[in-house]
């Protein structure tokens, strides 16, 4: 049995757990929050210990790999002492909140020996999966242009407004829009070049949209979380290939050619542990398919070979100089 301590029992938290619920061989065997009513919300999902602090349950329990759902500004500090705990650390994106941290955590991974995953979640959520193997295989073509989109409600769940507060969060930046941008580096690599604009009105950086120019095509990336509360959280994105156009929008992946639109039928994976506790099953989604490989990869010693955290650092790092662009 893998036993997973779970650091950070708000939203992010929660989604966690519910994830190790379903698979089996894994189990959450403490937790850690500052707030006890959510701690003990999720350790009666598994009867798991509780601890008052991450850094308490570094320090004390007896688990083999540590789950970080921490503010952003809070994962450096937690991730240096967990990886001198265990060899596997899951760490929610965005990584950290610079370079120089990521730079940091890098050093010790390597010093460590430690295994290290980032919540890059797009990665594992089965469209994106999918079209990452449509572009790899050159199913349709060539790609003639892309264009990503993730937009979002005004973030006001989180514990103190961390979320609102930019020197905590990055802003919708860092938070939300990199996860576009990490998905995009990953299937097509750095650009050549790009142009990035973000919003001067309101609060700045929860807005921005920036186009990557590459040999061929070119790739749109959109961002936000300045919207109303009554907006739906929409992520979408439509690729134009040489043979036809792949859309994903409404929940549904469709093909649009020169015979008409079919849509592309995705088989899910099926949760094979306890049940999701707290909503419908299917929003565990990229998250389940991303834990899943974590335990997986963790329980047979192998290596993190996906939403590495190398990778998490050179996506921070684009995502930094977009947000600090100027038109020349």
């Amino acid at each position: 049995m893998l036993k997973i301590g779970l650091i950070g029992c708000g939203f992010m938290g929660s989604m966690h757990a519910n994830c190790y619920q379903n698979i089996n061989g894994a189990c959450v065997t403490a937790v850690a929050d500052l707030r006890p009513q959510k701690a003990e919300e999720l350790a009666r999902l598994s009867g798991a210990q509780i601890y008052s602090t991450g850094k308490d349950l570094i320090k004390k329990a007896d688990v083999d790999a540590i789950d970080i759902c921490l503010p952003t500004y809070l994962h450096a500090e937690h991730a240096l002492l967990a990886m001198k705990k265990v060899k596997y650390v899951f760490i929610e994106k965005p990584v950290a909140l610079t370079v120089e941290e990521g730079a940091t955590l890098i050093e010790a991974a390597r010093a460590c020996d430690a295994n290290i995953q980032i919540g890059q979640v797009i990665r594992f959520w089965d469209e994106y999966v999918a079209l990452a193997e449509i572009v790899k295989k050159g199913t349709y073509g060539r790609v003639i242009n892309a264009n990503f989109r993730r937009l979002s409600p005004i973030p006001t769940w989180g514990w103190e407004n961390w979320l609102l507060d930019a020197t905590r969060s990055g802003g919708a930046g860092q938070d939300l829009h990199i996860h576009d941008i990490d998905y995009v580096l990953s299937i097509f690599g750095k650009p050549q070049s790009f142009y990035s604009v973000k919003n001067t009105l309101g609060n700045t950086n929860d807005y921005v949209n920036t186009i990557m120019q590459y040999p061929d095509f070119v790739v749109g990336v959109e961002g936000t979380w300045g919207l109303p509360e009554s907006y739906p959280f929409t992520a979408t994105f439509r690729v134009v290939f040489e043979n036809s156009v792949l859309e994903n929008a409404g929940g549904k992946l469709l093909c649009y050619d020169q015979n008409g639109v079919h849509e592309i039928k995705i088989e899910k994976k099926t949760l094979d542990g306890d049940g999701y506790q707290g909503g419908n099953i299917s929003d565990l989604g990229g998250y389940y398919n991303e834990l899943l490989y974590f335990c997986n990869q963790a329980s047979v010693g192998a290596p993190i070979e996906k939403a590495r955290l190398s990778d998490a650092v050179e996506s921070l790092d684009f995502v930094l100089k977009e947000l600090s662009f100027q038109k020349n």
